[in-house]
């Protein structure tokens, strides 16, 4: 099948090798070698993405933004087919495209120092910044109310009242939990209206993996772009702080193990106000911390809908998996709002 791909570029099918590549949760990826060159071939999982042409064109359009005003930068984007396009669509196997890879680079999965924080954040909010006189209402929203806090605690409400009753009942202490932080959910409307918060070209996935380091652990650039949609800071810079700050992840069971890590909060503040801070108002960078909480709660409240809901959106390893997701973000939340006065 790959190969019925491979065939939309001007490769040597006979000379192509082929692996599988990477760790991604959403998109199938593999990676390709033909006469000394290297490519990174993925499918999109158009089930997720309902619009794929609109991710090609957001990149596009950044990237030709990019080239003419920041030509040094890397930017990686697409190999065009033979026939000039920037995907390949098979009837019946979905959406795929080619990326050149990016010679002596690799990607992280877990942060394990701060350096490597700060480096990812310098990353993210470089992208941000550079792209600061591109109109981002020009791109299309590849995936509708991503980060819409209101819509998920709606949906929590609406798991509530229609959701597994025996899992409610057992969830109490949980649910008392997600309503006592519902000003978190309040902050975000009256972010939306306050005009200091500006609509910015966000990358909205910024987890440590979607970012290219060299040889020295320096960070290159971004990738995985399709999320890239117009957004605010805080998903950003929420998304980094969530993932960054403690040892472990969501999936972690024993609780004891959370803990927020004040050098990698720092590492994070440091790397991206060293290219954002003079693109922030000051109403956004009194909210740097509330990203924070914004994103863990946003997370919590969703695994614990989704528990709810007999895991119809996440699945479930195991009984009750989403539901110590839930918990376990909680906790991170807790943890993390101890530290305010410290940190922020």
């Amino acid at each position: 099948m790959l190969k019925k791909i491979l065939q939309y570029y001007p490769f040597n099918l006979a000379a192509v090798k082929i692996t599988t590549f990477g760790s991604g949760l959403i998109n199938q990826t593999w990676y390709i070698e033909e006469a000394g060159s290297s490519y990174i071939l993925q499918k999109i999982n158009h089930t997720i993405f309902k619009s794929p042409g609109d991710i090609a064109s957001n990149i596009k359009l950044t990237g030709e933004y990019l080239s003419a005003h920041y030509p040094h930068y890397l930017f990686v984007t697409p190999v065009n087919t033979i026939n000039g396009d920037e995907m390949v669509y098979i009837e019946k196997e979905g959406y795929f495209r080619l990326f050149p890879f990016v010679k002596d680079s690799h990607t992280i999965n877990v942060v394990s120092n701060p350096a490597q924080a700060f480096e990812a954040a310098q990353q993210f909010g470089r992208f941000t910044k550079l792209l600061s006189g591109f109109d981002a209402n020009r791109l299309k929203i590849t995936l509708p109310h991503f980060h819409n806090l209101s819509l998920r605690y709606r949906q929590f409400e609406e798991a509530l009242e229609k959701g597994n009753k025996e899992r409610i009942k057992e969830s109490a202490n949980t649910i008392k939990l997600i309503h006592q932080f519902k000003n978190i959910v309040t902050t975000r409307e009256t972010i939306l209206a306050n005009s200091a918060f500006k609509k910015r070209v966000t990358h909205h996935d910024t987890k440590i993996s979607n970012v290219l380091f060299n040889e020295a652990d320096k960070g290159l650039c971004v990738i995985d772009l399709d999320t890239v949609m117009p957004g605010y800071f805080i998903s950003d810079v929420g998304d980094m702080l969530r993932t960054y700050l403690s040892p472990v992840s969501e999936e972690e069971k024993d609780f004891s193990r959370i803990e927020i890590r004040d050098e990698y909060y720092n590492a994070i503040k440091d790397g991206y106000l060293g290219e954002m801070a003079g693109e922030l108002t000051a109403a956004e960078k009194e909210h740097f911390f509330y990203a924070g909480k914004f994103m863990i709660y946003m997370q919590a409240l969703r695994f614990l809908t989704d528990h709810l809901n007999n895991d119809i959106y996440y699945g479930a390893k195991y009984e009750g998996h989403n539901f110590t997701r839930a918990n376990n973000q909680l906790v991170l939340l807790q943890r993390y709002i101890e530290k305010e006065k410290q940190l922020s």
